[in-house]
């Protein structure tokens, strides 16, 4: 029998999620393991840009109809390999960062963090629809990561329908959210 404990599965998984209160309001946190397949890998070191979409959102749950959202957050990571200065790219929006290897800016790419949710967004109480509601209504968040095979050069993107292995995507992580206890 052999073990192959200390050796990660390739793909997205999820490590750590967070909602913590602060002053501006709930900041949700996920941390993300990212592990690129070999021939992922090897498209990236040939000058393939890689795209991962990041979502992080809060809902509540109603007994009499569908979940509402209560805000959600969308970012799109750009990584890539420069081969004349052999440094890995991180990019999000106009903002970027280098890294020597691909372990650290997998790191840096697999922590996503959504602006501040103001705390009145997730009180129960007064208005029309909060009367319908029942008390203790709970308030969860989703966090999932993928990477974005549209964003692929045309050539790639047929073979990355057919192989698995460009099929990176964490499960949708869900936990809840316990509105005015600090430290959630």
């Amino acid at each position: 029998m052999s073990s192959i404990s200390g050796v990660q599965a390739e793909g997205i998984e999820i490590s750590k999620v967070e909602a913590r209160l602060t002053d501006e309001g709930y900041l949700l946190t996920a941390d993300f393991n990212i592990n690129l397949p070999v021939p992922v890998e090897s498209a990236l070191k040939r000058g393939v840009t890689l795209y991962f979409i990041s979502e992080l959102s809060v809902h509540r749950s109603r007994w009499y109809w569908v979940d509402s959202n209560i805000d959600s957050y969308e970012q799109t990571t750009k990584l890539s390999f420069n081969t004349l200065t052999q440094q890995y790219r991180i990019s999000k929006g106009g903002l970027f960062q280098s890294f020597a290897d691909l372990k650290s800016a997998l790191r840096i790419l697999g922590h996503q963090a959504a602006p501040p949710i103001a705390t009145s967004l997730l009180d129960n109480s007064g208005g029309y629809i909060s009367r319908w509601s029942k008390k203790g209504s709970q308030v969860g968040a989703f966090a999932s990561m993928r990477l974005d095979i549209s964003q692929l050069p045309k050539p790639l993107q047929v073979s990355a329908l057919t192989d698995d292995q460009w099929n990176l995507e964490s499960k949708r992580y869900h936990w809840d959210i316990n509105p005015g206890a600090p430290g959630d």
